[in-house]
């Protein structure tokens, strides 16, 4: 997959309010809450043009039920990818436009984590251009290897995740 990194573009937001609102259809009454999360839900931050999705449901194997649901609107289901109690879903194959991280209300780390990160960054943003600009020198470093990217990502995100979780409380 090919690494891209943008300029923050005013369109994520509705991109997402887009997509939210089919993921509201698909889980009704299943569905707490639903937040746009990531580099893309920041304001000024650069990112890859990869909407993240966070719903919340009533029970995480409602997710498992609704998979073809989500495979109509053209998501690829993951499971767990990697994150126990997580239901991931990504869309766009190679071209991937979304990721949908569902947990149920029980996973309040999992949901606490992605929601202070994303907090943190809004309300610091020098913090938040400086890992703008980790990520656009790691794209221009590895443009071909996105798990070199990932890597390159880690440690940064692990400090800011502390940060932001101590900054919550």
């Amino acid at each position: 997959m090919k690494v891209i990194v943008s300029s923050y573009n005013n369109d994520w937001v509705r991109l997402y309010e887009e997509e939210a609102e089919k993921i509201m259809d698909i889980f009704r009454d299943q569905l707490l809450d639903i937040h746009h999360i990531g580099s893309t839900s920041v304001p000024g931050l650069q990112a890859k043009p990869i909407i993240d999705i966070l719903p919340i449901l009533k029970n995480v194997k409602e997710a498992d039920r609704q998979a073809h649901q989500m495979e109509m609107l053209g998501y690829e289901s993951m499971g767990e990818y990697g994150l126990s109690g997580r239901r991931y879903f990504r869309k766009g194959g190679e071209q991937r436009t979304h990721h949908v991280h569902m947990y149920d209300v029980s996973s309040q780390y999992e949901i606490d984590r992605h929601l202070a990160f994303r907090d943190y960054l809004r309300e610091h943003p020098q913090e938040a251009a400086s890992y703008g600009a980790l990520k656009v020198r790691l794209s221009r470093t590895y443009p071909n290897d996105i798990e070199a990217y990932i890597e390159g990502k880690n440690n940064v995100i692990k400090l800011l995740e502390r940060k932001a979780l101590g900054w919550r409380r």
